[in-house]
């Protein structure tokens, strides 16, 4: 067995060790030992346990074929490219050096400054340094690309063959364009991801802003599962990739709201039907040809009739009862006016009457004499696709530039398309060394993260394969991690304060399978990690647990009650140390410490089991450590000797 076999395997075997020994453990946590007595913080505990598990399990998939590449082939000639410089909130300074940079690039391109926020001062770089510039009133959801974002509808004013797309802080190397097009070689290669580097980072990393783990092994483990993903920046695409994506998912977006339209309008048609006995019958029979205009359609649905052809018949049959209608009330009123003109004082030369567009307008009018009929022509409008017609306007609730992201990966992966992840660093960022900056930044990823997840469904969503499927629900559903941390930091605390155990004993049975579970665990993750400091990007992951939990109830307060929810704590505070920006972690850090004391004298006393109170003590220890780095992120003052530059990374 050569080593390189070797290696492959013993990491396969770790992997799967780690799975069978996590299912075993989590099996017997919820058949033998949830503490139902407690249930409040017992079945809390195992349901984050849960999650540990599964999350675990498909992290173990980047260790089971990480996609080492090779170099790239050289770059084909005479590529149309276009470069995106993606200015969004970033200081004009930094987007002005990130610009410069670009016209730096050796393969030739033309750059664009994409301004979402329409900003004058970039408007005035942009000519200043002669480079292209789209604002956000240039952009348009026309074809219907409402899910790539501001990417797409930049793209719709560009012409390059390909796009590379660079945030405003991050500078790319002259070569980067050289050392990437080979990629696309390849005519199934939608996308190629670059890492995203900072430069200027002090150090300790005191906000954990490298992510070298992400940037690492556990992009290039994604990788060979062709499910690496754009990352918002230091990135490559196909424009052909992007506008078959975008089209053919407008097209499904109209199917479906063409579909659920007919599907309303026989729901009204249901509604109304009782009270045909009531009505007149000429109402009644207007309802009956309603119904019949709805049942035609559906049918054509069923049939995959074209939709346009589906939407129009229904439209016209819907108006033609409604003019109908209005019809024979104009009749009525002006046979009643006829007879009443010859006791009119002076009497009137002709009867008025209504002309054409007058009969149009009570169409349309909200008093037509059937509710039910008005409501179902209003749905049959929406659903206009005449040709010529814009169509149903896209749906954007939701829509961000993380979103974005995760989004257009998925789409192209659903559809066939192929990705690369480029493990070279050839663009170094500028972080904003502010706290309230970090923890907009993670708020935007998390709620990004989680509309992405609620819109896209990448467990159901079709044409994925089963690993990508498993991939990019772990990666959205890892903003759920914030609930996990509060259970992990809270059912320490319990016990050692008031002695509530969350399982029914710290016995032998719970050692002999949480343990091996452990120590696997731990092995998987420092083997994807050889090499790599992650230490502070996982404490960073679970401190940041108000954020992530504020970014997941602010999605679901929009889905339920249309509330939106902005980035928490936007004004600035005049205080050297902003300890409010990370309350809820004092307050978490104050309970452990309180609990640590309180577990020391229960062991001095005997109170309590020595080995559960030993147990608890190592698991608050270790919570205390990880939350430690808030700490060191609200002490954290630019240019002090203790957080010296390290320069780039």
């Amino acid at each position: 067995m050569t080593p390189r076999v070797f290696h492959v395997v013993s990491r396969r075997l770790l992997v799967v060790s780690t799975a069978l020994f996590g299912v075993n453990y989590i099996w017997w946590r919820w058949t033998a030992s949830v503490n139902w007595t407690h249930w409040w913080i017992s079945v809390p505990l195992v349901v984050a346990e849960t999650f540990t598990v599964v999350g675990s399990a498909v992290f173990g998939m980047t260790l089971w074929r990480p996609y080492r590449r090779s170099t790239p082939p050289p770059a084909a000639p005479d590529l149309a490219v276009d470069v995106f410089v993606m200015a969004r909130d970033v200081p004009l300074e930094l987007v002005t050096s990130t610009t410069r940079a670009t016209q730096s690039l050796q393969y030739p391109h033309t750059t664009w400054i994409v301004d979402s926020r329409d900003r004058a001062d970039l408007e005035a770089a942009a000519a200043r340094l002669n480079v292209g510039y789209l604002p956000s009133t240039s952009t348009t959801d026309a074809v219907g690309l409402d899910g790539s974002g501001e990417l797409a509808n930049a793209m719709l004013w560009t012409d390059g063959e390909f796009v590379l797309v660079l945030d405003g802080a991050h500078v790319p190397r002259a070569d980067f364009l050289d050392r990437t097009l080979g990629y696309f070689r390849d005519d199934q290669m939608a996308l190629v991801q670059t890492p995203l580097s900072v430069a200027n980072v002090p150090n300790g990393d005191p906000y954990a802003v490298r992510s070298p783990l992400l940037y690492g092994p556990v992009l290039a483990g994604k990788d060979g599962w062709n499910a690496a993903y754009f990352c918002g920046s230091n990135a490559i695409f196909r424009r052909e990739a992007i506008m078959r994506v975008g089209v053919t998912d407008y097209a499904h977006s109209v199917e479906k709201r063409v579909v659920s339209t007919i599907a309303e309008a026989s729901r009204l048609v249901r509604r109304a039907r009782p009270g045909i006995v009531d009505a007149e019958p000429r109402i009644a029979a207007a309802l009956e040809q309603i119904a019949d205009a709805v049942h035609a359609a559906e049918e054509d649905i069923k049939r995959r009739r074209p939709l346009s052809e589906t939407a129009y018949t229904l439209q016209n049959r819907v108006h033609t009862v409604a003019r109908g209608m209005v019809l024979s009330d104009m009749e009525a009123i002006r046979a009643d006016l006829a007879e009443l003109a010859p006791d009119l004082d002076p009497a009137p030369a002709e009867v008025s009457i209504l002309d054409r567009a007058a009969v149009e307008a009570l169409v349309h009018h909200e008093f037509s004499p059937l509710a039910a009929i008005t409501s179902i022509q209003s749905l049959a409008h929406a659903i206009d696709l005449e040709p010529g017609s814009a169509g149903p306007a896209p749906h954007a609730t939701g829509s961000s530039e993380v979103t974005d992201q995760f989004t257009v990966s998925m789409r192209l992966h659903a559809a066939g398309w192929r990705s690369a992840y480029h493990r070279e660093v050839l663009a170094h960022g500028q972080a904003d060394w502010n706290l309230q900056s970090v923890i907009n930044r993670r708020f935007a990823q998390d709620q990004g993260a989680m509309w992405a997840l609620v819109r896209e469904n990448p467990a159901f969503k079709h044409g994925l394969t089963v690993a990508q499927k498993l991939l990019y629900t772990a990666t959205l559903g890892s903003c759920l991690t914030g609930f996990a941390a509060v259970i992990y930091f809270v059912a320490p605390a319990v016990y050692l304060g008031f002695g509530v155990l969350p399982i029914t004993a710290y016995d032998s049975d719970y050692f002999l399978r949480l343990v091996p579970f452990a120590v696997l665990s731990i092995g998987q993750f420092l083997t994807v990690a050889r090499g790599v400091s992650a230490w502070r990007e996982q404490q960073f992951r679970m401190a940041m647990f108000p954020v992530r939990i504020r970014a997941c109830v602010s999605v679901v307060r929009e889905l339920v009650f249309g509330a939106t929810a902005n980035s928490p704590d936007q004004a600035t505070r005049p205080q050297r140390y902003q300890w409010h920006l990370v309350r809820w972690q004092l307050v978490v850090l104050v309970m452990l410490a309180t609990a640590l004391v309180i577990g020391l004298v229960q062991l001095w006393r005997e109170t309590l089991p020595i080995v559960a109170v030993s147990f608890n003590l190592i698991w608050t220890t270790l919570d205390l450590a990880i939350l430690g780095v808030v700490i060191r992120a609200v002490r954290f003052q630019p240019g002090s000797a203790e957080f010296s530059s390290k320069g780039v990374t």
